[in-house]
């Protein structure tokens, strides 16, 4: 058995917000020759830049570009994934919500025209990021494929994120960066270890020149990296991933030895969490596979 994905991780700089033909273009460039139906992958605040023609402050640019979720941002981006025929995930934006406090915000595109999932990032990056932060965690559904969730940028320091989506069902996690310091190497590092211990696929997109560091890539569920960008110039990083190896990998163990989701038994007592005031119980403590098997869960 096989759940086949194309993916197409478009490591690009950031683009001017006003720019959505050319966003357009660059989309239909990347996946051009590639299989049917895409998974194509931006970076965090890939449409952030300032307007053509501005010269808006970094710092003035969420005020400047934030837009409402339903916005005419929204209609163009369900038009560019319906017209090219590809899943869509343009990378995050700012989003004004509906009490006027903006949000870092992520938001992937069916091939047929209709946003599918919404993800406010969790942990903005204090106290150089401003935006509100978001409070649910977000998994879609590709049907016949899979579960994918979504996570920007700092989310990946905290292991509570990725652990929480793969026990939501999530094989393969979209991390969309914009990092430019020199912490990108732990990031990387970071990528490897979330794969490791949840058994997922991880994608970390992260932003080219001049703001972005580059060196995206792609994990496997055992931590192998697939792909990675050599630097930060402009590239795009395709591969076909088989979703059905997230389930093998649990079934016979990372290197035939490690289970993790297989750790608990039934009658094992539940583990408290102090620090969450909570517990890991033996009889919801699962990672699930398999495309559409559970219900999927998506902020508003």
């Amino acid at each position: 058995m096989s759940r086949p994905l194309p993916l197409v991780m478009a490591q690009a700089a950031r683009r001017c917000a006003d720019d959505l033909g050319g966003f357009a273009a660059d989309v239909a460039r990347r996946t051009r020759g590639l299989p049917a139906q895409p998974l194509v992958v931006y970076p965090e605040l890939h449409l952030c830049g300032a307007p053509a023609g501005s010269r808006t402050a970094p710092e003035d640019l969420p005020e400047a570009t934030a837009e409402p979720l339903d916005g005419p941002r929204d209609t163009a981006l369900a038009r560019i994934a319906a017209d090219l025929g590809v899943w869509l995930a343009p990378g995050s934006f700012y989003e004004r919500g509906p009490d006027g406090r903006i949000h870092n915000t992520a938001a992937v595109y069916s091939p047929r025209g209709e946003r599918v999932a919404t993800y406010r990032k969790i942990f903005p990056w204090r106290p150089y990021e401003t935006t509100v932060p978001g409070a649910d965690f977000t998994v879609f559904d590709m049907p016949g494929v899979g579960r994918i969730g979504l996570s920007i940028c700092y989310d990946a320091w905290f292991p509570e994120v990725t652990r929480h989506l793969a026990w939501m069902g999530a094989e393969l996690v979209l991390n969309f960066v914009e990092t430019g310091t020199s912490d990108r190497a732990q990031e990387i590092v970071l990528a490897r270890a979330n794969s490791i211990v949840n058994q997922v696929f991880t994608a970390g997109v992260n932003c080219a020149a001049p703001v972005g560091a580059g060196r995206s890539l792609l994990v496997d569920p055992s931590g192998t990296v697939r792909s990675q960008a050599p630097g930060d110039g402009d590239t795009s990083l395709t591969d076909v991933i088989d979703l059905d190896e997230v389930t093998n990998i649990r079934k016979f163990g990372t290197a035939a030895l490690n289970r993790p989701w297989e750790q608990f038994r039934p009658d094992d007592s539940p583990l408290a969490l102090p620090l969450y005031q909570g517990r890991i119980d033996p009889a919801t403590w699962s990672g699930r596979t398999g495309a559409a098997t559970v219900p999927a869960e998506s902020t508003p």
